[in-house]
């Protein structure tokens, strides 16, 4: 599974330095796959759909930070732990059941965005 970032988000943006992948952004920013990744060109998203790395995509929240579920890999291949979970003062970081990914596909995305 993804992370997500419930309601109960502070926005301290404790969560936001410690992503490997620049999954987590600040409410109200746009997203990229190529903001911190090595990802140049089209990328194939897990619905099978593409985009093109640089192309900015709609926030998926303004209000608080998120956590863009394409970019998530929950820390496989960095650490043994999702780290936003780890530093997050109100444990607002929980596994997204909507979002259900193996650690084989996890670090599949892993490896696909740091060449």
């Amino acid at each position: 599974m993804a992370i997500k970032i419930t309601d109960d988000c502070i926005n301290c943006g404790a969560c936001e330095p410690e992503c490997p992948n620049n999954a987590i952004y600040e409410g109200g920013v746009e997203w990229a796959m190529a903001d911190g990744t090595t990802v140049k060109g089209s990328f194939t998203l897990r619905d099978g759909s593409s985009i093109e790395a640089n192309a900015k995509n709609a926030p998926v929240a303004d209000d608080r930070y998120y956590i863009t579920a394409e970019k998530c890999t929950e820390c496989q291949g960095f650490h043994d732990e999702p780290q936003c979970a780890a530093v997050c003062p109100v444990d607002c970081c929980v596994p997204d059941e909507m979002v259900v990914e193996t650690p084989e596909q996890l670090l599949d995305k892993k490896n696909r965005m740091h060449i």
